[in-house]
């Protein structure tokens, strides 16, 4: 099923990470496409945005932020659209995203992806500040789930109703974290098949998976390690409902070199609709 914009499927692709810098620039590997987080580059230059210049060059590129905050009451920051969509621009990114939470109030920022309140109230004010960001970007914005260790006892629906009605409402992308699903699902006691199930297909331009750490009572979404089965197994699940998307691997704390990482994430091949496959299960072969 391709998505509402025809966003292309980029393939397999992992973040861009400063320590795999020599690496790139050096062997030019043949991964896909590179997922760039987009604060690391838009307040600096020299090496940094010479790196990054050169591998927008040679390869697909996608933003992906943890600033925007765009369940905050605070107003929206335009200087840091401004910036934002510069750098869109420079790095012909061919989507931009971030997270649906809030990341601080009154101007301060917590450097953390604080959960949002599920209510009618929030969806309503979350829905008004996706649309104004995406007409300034001049182009949809993509909205990952985050991961969750604490509920409000004022939320009125689950987090996968909310995620599919501001798609719908806002008319913006998502961008599916299976991991975050998983560790979230446990964390939360819900069946984590429910929630990819109840995600409009048609809005998914995405894929994110990573390792997690286990602490037995909880799991904490690290980006440290090699995913594990279940978190294949969703991902499979999910991708037999949206067919092939772009797909990116984060490993993000004690990163090993680019091979493991790149390897990691091809395994990912393994899971997702092969194109002649995809095509006669659309039409019903």
């Amino acid at each position: 099923m391709p998505n509402r914009w025809n966003f292309a499927d980029l393939g397999i692709g992992v973040g861009l990470r400063t320590v795999h810098f020599p690496h790139i620039l050096s062997q030019k590997p043949a991964v896909d496409w590179f997922e760039v987080l987009s604060e690391n580059f838009m307040a600096t230059g020299g090496r940094p945005l010479y790196v990054l210049d050169q591998v927008a060059e040679r390869y697909p590129v996608a933003l992906h932020g943890v600033s925007l905050s765009i369940g905050s009451t605070d107003p929206v920051d335009f200087d840091y659209l401004r910036r934002l969509k510069d750098l869109a621009r420079r790095t012909r990114a061919h989507w931009v995203s971030d997270h649906l939470c809030w990341t601080g109030v009154l101007g301060r920022n917590t450097h953390d992806l604080l959960p949002m309140p599920y209510t009618e109230a929030a969806l309503r004010h979350v829905v008004a500040r996706v649309r104004t960001i995406s007409d300034f970007l001049e182009r949809p914005l993509v909205l990952e789930n985050p991961s969750s260790y604490v509920e409000f006892a004022a939320s009125t629906m689950p987090e996968w109703e909310f995620m599919a009605r501001m798609a719908e409402d806002a008319d913006c992308g998502l961008l599916l974290d299976v991991n975050n699903v998983y560790v979230s699902s446990f964390n939360h006691g819900f069946d984590p098949r429910a929630y990819v199930a109840a995600i409009p297909a048609d809005r998914v331009v995405q894929y994110h998976l990573a390792g997690h750490t286990h602490k037995g009572t909880h799991i904490l979404d690290t980006h440290s390690d090699h995913a594990v089965d279940e978190v294949w197994e969703l991902f499979r699940l999910s991708c037999l409902r949206t067919g092939a998307v772009a797909t990116l691997y984060e490993w993000d704390e004690d990163v090993p070199d680019f091979e493991t990482v790149h390897a990691e994430a091809r395994k990912a091949a393994a899971h997702r609709p092969q194109p002649l496959l995809a095509a006669a299960a659309a039409h019903g072969a």
